[in-house]
């Protein structure tokens, strides 16, 4: 082919995609030497395609940068210039969503962005009706054209990853930054190429278990709900790596997964006196888990630790009172405003993993009180 229909083929290429949304308003296009390695071409013809796409408009050349997306919107925007989204199917079942939301919006009244609210409106209508929900707020942000919107994936049913895997691609396809919050879309140890704020799952279990071991327990059952989101498979493989350090050997089929209501499960779990500490994925695991502890006879911490994650209001008012990781809620959402605004400045940064140092909150279902309590 010649060069001459090659320069128009390669701007036409280039054009289409960031008609599709592909390359979003102020995103970086490849650099020239990628489209030539792409379509085997020389640098002039690509420069000759860039020159064309410029003329119309539609790019601009910054030196020393690279070559970007003009900004076509009026100021009163064809895009909902100051305006951004809160994607959350898990919204009203999950109190640390709750909180992580109520401060980004919070933060997005004083910095004078309007914000779109998006959550399951039932926290006990299946998954498939909360993804079903989950996408029409997706439809309606991509229409509505906002800024930026903050995605926690969904969990806990079959095809959440495909699932999630849509949501945020339809709106990167739409040019529109994501940002997720507390947990990735793919399985851990995988990682996406979104910007991702949350916990450091994996310090947070090596602390539960480096605490429970210097209380002297040695055999640990991990406990999680079937189809967990992938923070919980961080936190397993911060307690393993915690064994690991204390030459530890975790007894075979160590992680439990199942309903701690049913206490057919929470039977097979305490058969046979197989672990002295249950680490619960989570706090409504560890509270629903002592709660059938108490049905079945057992208490914590006499017969059984159990700790859990998140430190949840209701973390205190159990009985025992929970031993638990912190969630940094408020500082999550800071931290997750303050990506976004810098994905929004400048859309070519590298996605980015932003991790938070968990804290430790000692109570009583650990055992560390157990000498006092029950011998005095």
């Amino acid at each position: 082919m010649k060069n001459g229909s090659k320069h128009h083929e390669i701007s036409r290429h280039l054009e289409t995609e960031i008609a599709s949304g592909k390359h979003g308003e102020g995103s970086r296009l490849p650099s020239e030497v990628q489209l030539v390695k792409q379509f085997k071409v020389s640098r002039p013809t690509v420069a000759r395609a860039f020159r064309d796409l410029e003329a119309k408009g539609l790019i601009e050349r910054r030196a020393g940068s690279g070559t970007y997306v003009r900004n076509t919107s009026p100021a009163s925007g064809q895009h909902s210039s100051r305006t951004l989204g809160l994607l959350v199917p898990g919204l009203a079942s999950t109190e640390i969503f709750q909180i992580i939301c109520g401060e980004i919006a919070s933060l997005a009244r004083v910095q004078e962005y309007g914000l779109l609210w998006g959550g399951s409106t039932n926290p006990r209508e299946d998954m498939d009706a909360s993804l079903s929900h989950a996408e029409e707020l997706c439809r309606q942000f991509i229409e509505r054209k906002i800024s930026g919107v903050f995605f926690a994936p969904a969990e806990l049913e079959p095809g959440q990853e495909q699932a999630n895997r849509r949501l945020a691609e339809s709106l990167r396809e739409a040019g529109i930054p994501v940002v997720l919050i507390d947990r990735d879309m793919l399985d851990f140890p995988g990682r996406s190429d979104f910007d991702l704020v949350g916990l450091d799952n994996m310090t947070s279990g090596y602390m539960v278990a480096e605490h429970l071991i210097k209380l002297g327990c040695k055999r640990f059952f991990f406990v999680a709900r079937p189809l967990s989101a992938a923070t919980v498979d961080a936190r397993i493989a911060g307690v393993r790596e915690a064994l690991a350090r204390h030459h530890l050997e975790p007894n075979p089929g160590w992680i439990r997964t199942g309903d701690p209501s049913d206490l057919k499960f929470v039977r097979a779990l305490t058969a046979g006196n197989q672990a002295d500490a249950f680490i619960c994925a989570n706090d409504f695991t560890a509270a629903t888990l002592l709660r059938s502890l108490q049905s079945a006879g057992l208490r914590a911490p006499k017969d059984f630790r159990v700790v859990g994650f998140d430190d949840v209001k209701y973390a205190t008012l159990v009985s025992p009172p929970l031993t638990t990781v912190h969630q940094p809620c408020r500082d999550i959402a800071v931290t997750a405003f303050r990506t976004m605004l810098e994905r929004l400045t400048d859309p070519s940064l590298p996605a980015r993993s932003i991790y938070l140092t968990p804290h430790l909150v000692v109570r009583e279902s650990c055992g560390a009180y157990l000498s006092r309590k029950f011998n005095p």
